[in-house]
């Protein structure tokens, strides 16, 4: 078995060391808007995940620039307070991926693609029409994630969820389940890979 110290390695590697072995990884598909021109910003970020329930806060980490300038989407969250979180499906995947383009701060990437906004109802940015789960946010806590020399290489943004907004195909109200065969959630694996659901199974928790 290979012994791999992360100290002896470049960051290249540790990249794809982590993104090769933690996998799958879940999608947020980031809709935000800027505070000086009102552009609303989409893009997908696979650092992503659940911190708690209650309250209830997700969190995701987005790469600084090369030059330690901040992206559309940390700025933007920063800036303003407010985002939508996304989750893609299987027919989104696509559209999705075209709003992984990098373009100037006064671009969208919306217009990239045959997507739809759509007002929210507790926050001022909008979201993906077509995502059939939004998650309209308010940033919680934001902590910028240093390299041992100091640089600034990531934006941790923690999020407050306001509002869940779920599709009526997707959602079992009576019992409270969001039915993932239903959503067919995508999510990332390593490089260009995506992968969709594959077996579903059940076991049970011990006693």
């Amino acid at each position: 078995m290979y012994n791999l110290d992360p100290q002896d390695l470049g960051s290249k590697l540790v990249y794809k060391l982590m993104t090769g072995t933690i996998v799958p990884r879940p999608i947020a598909w980031v809709t935000s808007r800027s505070a000086e021109q009102g552009i609303v910003n989409a893009a997908p970020f696979s650092y992503f995940n659940m911190v708690s329930s209650d309250p209830p806060l997700v969190a995701f980490s987005v790469a600084r620039r090369p030059d330690g300038d901040m992206k559309d989407t940390a700025r933007n969250v920063t800036d303003t307070g407010e985002l939508v979180v996304h989750i893609c499906d299987e027919n989104l995947v696509v559209e999705m991926n075209k709003t992984a383009a990098i373009l100037p701060p006064g671009e969208s990437e919306i217009d990239l693609t045959s997507l739809t906004l759509v007002d929210s109802a507790a926050v001022s940015v909008p979201g993906i029409a077509e995502a059939k789960v939004r998650l309209e946010c308010r940033l919680e806590s934001h902590l910028p994630i240093k390299a041992d020399d100091g640089r600034v290489t990531h934006d941790l943004l923690i999020a407050r969820i306001l509002r869940f907004r779920l599709d009526e195909s997707i959602y079992d109200e009576e019992h409270g389940y969001v039915l993932t065969e239903k959503l067919r959630p995508v999510a990332r694996l390593a490089g260009s890979e995506y992968a969709e659901l594959g077996r579903l199974f059940k076991i049970e928790r011990p006693t």
